[in-house]
């Protein structure tokens, strides 16, 4: 008897072990509750999606309008489906346009907004001068862009930055400023240089800032760029969205433009959908707003 009472004794100890581990039960109300919550964001916008289409559809055909003053969605996917090749080469062009505004946007943003949260004195000095270049209409600066730097793909990229500019120095600029201050004292408690503090502790600290920034200007730099190829766009076969839309517009090919115009929004919420995922890869860890997201 006295042999089996250190088995016995292990025994219950691996059943303790085991009562730990998560039973099939939970991990099915687990896997139960991630489909519930993903059916509850994406079944309602699908289900308002489809009926917005049918009625578009069935109200069009009943009142016979013409296709050059509102296609129907069956003459949208169809003309999409026949300047394929034009349409894809100009979404590409777009695409290439907007990610290098969106670059140089993040890259001169996040820069100008450490330099500005350096020196108090700088950040007064040349924040407001900022918040001015806002003001300004792009569509009013856009023809000394076309004078200075000539119509082609280098005024669109910086027409799609100027746009996405804002957002990013502007919430950057937010989060440093708003580093918790015992946080701060404690660096200098243990003399951490200026360096130190600003890239262990506060561009850390603005991380959900930036990102915010992110989500705004990913999607202007899309509008950016558009609004750069109205202006200074590149004809030809070589065009973006916004020639596109330009030339179906002046031959009122109406299908062709809702074809483009649809494909600008799927390209803004593409890049809003990039950004987000990073968000989350970035965030999930350590940050409540994702930590709260997940659960």
């Amino acid at each position: 008897m006295a042999m089996n009472q250190p088995k016995l004794a292990y025994e219950k100890k691996g059943q303790k072990e085991d009562s730990n581990a998560p039973s099939a039960s939970a991990v099915q109300t687990t896997k139960a509750a991630k489909s519930n919550n993903f059916m509850q964001k994406f079944l309602p916008p699908a289900i308002a999606f489809i009926v917005v289409v049918g009625l578009w559809e069935i109200v069009t055909r009943l009142l016979g309008y013409a296709p050059y003053l509102l296609p129907k969605p069956s003459d949208i996917v169809l003309s999409a489906v026949e300047n394929w090749s034009n349409l894809m080469t100009s979404v590409m062009t777009t695409v290439y346009e907007s990610v290098f505004g969106f670059l140089l946007s993040i890259i001169i943003g996040v820069s100008g907004a450490v330099l500005l949260a350096s020196s108090k004195i700088i950040e007064k000095a040349v924040y407001p001068y900022a918040i001015v270049l806002q003001t300004i209409p792009v569509v009013a600066i856009a023809p000394i862009i076309v004078i200075w730097f000539g119509a082609g793909v280098n005024s669109i990229v910086i027409i799609a930055f100027l746009i996405g500019f804002f957002p990013m120095i502007s919430n950057t600029l937010i989060g440093l400023n708003s580093t918790d201050g015992n946080m701060q004292n404690l660096f200098k408690l243990y003399n951490a240089s200026r360096w130190q503090v600003m890239w262990r502790l506060r561009l850390p600290a603005a991380m959900p800032y930036i990102i915010a920034g992110l989500k705004v200007s990913c999607t202007l730099s899309v509008v950016g760029a558009i609004v750069g190829e109205y202006i200074a766009g590149i004809g030809g076969g070589e065009g973006g969205l916004g020639y596109a839309i330009t030339v179906a517009s002046s031959r009122l090919q109406t299908p062709y433009l809702f074809a483009c115009g649809l494909c600008a929004s799927i390209l803004g919420i593409t890049f809003y959908l990039l950004v987000s995922a990073f968000s989350k890869w970035a965030l999930s860890s350590w940050h409540e707003s994702e930590m709260k997201s997940e659960n």
